[in-house]
């Protein structure tokens, strides 16, 4: 038989996962309060007692009594030689199988399918992981796991539109990693986490002030994660009008990191690279197009969906730009029905540019009105530097 605590929390899941309140499971046969200090792992569960919680779970009482550690374990240590896809859906398997193991165990094979789960775009299931991830992070103390699940919940904050929460969450985060000083990969990341959504919220003067520690910190971090702080660096730099200074940082990330570390992490800074190219005044086309082409060769080695679509979208940005309506509009048509997938910014900015190619096509009253629509829905999601570059792009519409 299981001790306690783990019996009472092996019962808990079981009884949540089938939506029972502590009344309906006890039923006629025991009292609440004793259900609720079993769960607790205040008292020690009698074969009796176990019997008639079986009874009511309607599995028998050696499933209710076995330990499930030894399965998450086995899980874990089967996916380090599997691939990103079945290792994810052989944790995701085994959480749902399992209770009652070590709070560390479980939060080891959290993270990873949270991490898995930010890969496949699923946001609503990263974060249900992300919550969970937090709350034991919490029962086990560290304040390492606490900083890191804070700063990852963030980043899943910002992605879906979140970013009031999210520029709380992170500044939590950050506060912790300085607090306990914590290692220089949990401060960079929760840096990441701060600067990126101060600058969704539109407080640049605030994202800046972190941007410094945050450079010289990613010195004495991974090279994925100095290269992600440089990428960072120039979106400030960017929303601070210093485009010189933005492009001087994306490429000392771009030709400083080696695509053997992550190819993901490589494809993905030509992809910001290219944006920034097409933010210059006249815009670089051709010097995007050549970043383009660099992603197309290595999509068939590391082809994510989320590359795929960043990519359309980019190839769709510079067609509107070099005034092909026609190719922006068949590129954008292949994205119909991938919104969902994609990060909260993201998708406004794929409406944005679905508006340009209205204004080109003489449609200006819909993409107009379109466009409003957008800056709008950003300002009251906290997106106010988003909601400024809409704006800018309706009052540059109507002047013209």
């Amino acid at each position: 038989m299981l001790e306690q605590p783990v019996f009472g929390r092996r019962l808990r899941q079981l009884r949540t996962e089938r939506g029972l309140t502590l009344a309906a499971l006890a039923g006629a046969g025991m009292s609440t309060g004793y259900l609720s200090r079993l769960e607790s792992g205040a008292r020690q569960p009698t074969e009796r007692a176990v019997a008639h919680l079986a009874a009511q779970l309607g599995i028998s009482p050696a499933e209710l009594t076995q330990s499930t550690a030894t399965s998450l374990a086995q899980s874990l240590t089967l996916a380090t030689g599997l691939g990103q896809d079945e290792a994810g859906r052989t944790l995701s398997e085994a959480l749902k199988a399992s209770g009652g193991e070590d709070p560390l165990l479980r939060w080891q094979a959290l993270w990873r399918v949270a991490e898995w789960r930010r890969r496949r775009q699923e946001y609503a299931e990263q974060r249900s992981c992300l919550d969970e991830l937090v709350a034991l992070s919490e029962q086990i103390g560290l304040p390492e796991l606490q900083a890191r699940v804070l700063a990852e919940l963030a980043r899943c904050m910002r992605d879906t539109g979140e970013i009031v929460g999210a520029v709380d969450t992170a500044t939590h985060a950050y506060e912790l990693a300085k607090s306990e000083a914590l290692p220089a990969r949990v401060q960079v990341s929760t840096l990441l986490a701060l600067v990126s959504a101060l600058g969704e919220a539109g407080r640049i003067p605030d994202a800046a002030r972190y941007t410094d520690e945050l450079l010289t910190a990613a010195e004495k971090g991974s090279r994925p994660q100095w290269a992600q702080a440089l990428w960072t660096a120039a979106n400030i730099r960017t929303r601070q009008g210093d485009l010189d200074a933005a492009a001087e940082l994306m490429d000392q990330a771009v030709d400083g990191f080696d695509g053997r570390d992550d190819l993901t992490m490589w494809m993905r800074l030509r992809i910001s690279s290219a944006r920034l190219d097409l933010m210059a005044d006249p815009p670089r086309a051709e010097s995007a197009q050549r970043r383009v082409e660099e992603v197309r060769a290595a999509l068939p080695f590391a082809g994510a969906p989320t590359i795929e679509q960043q990519l359309l979208a980019v190839r769709a940005r510079i067609a509107v730009i070099t005034g092909h309506s026609d190719e922006a509009r068949a590129l954008l048509d292949q994205l119909v029905g991938f919104d969902d997938l994609l990060p909260y910014q993201e998708r406004i900015r794929l409406d944005v540019l679905r508006n340009r190619v209205l204004l080109m096509e003489g449609e200006q009253a819909p993409a107009l009105a379109g466009l409003r629509k957008l800056a709008e829905q950003a300002q009251q999601s906290g997106n106010m530097d988003l909601a400024a570059e809409i704006w800018r792009l309706v009052a540059e519409s109507l002047a013209r």
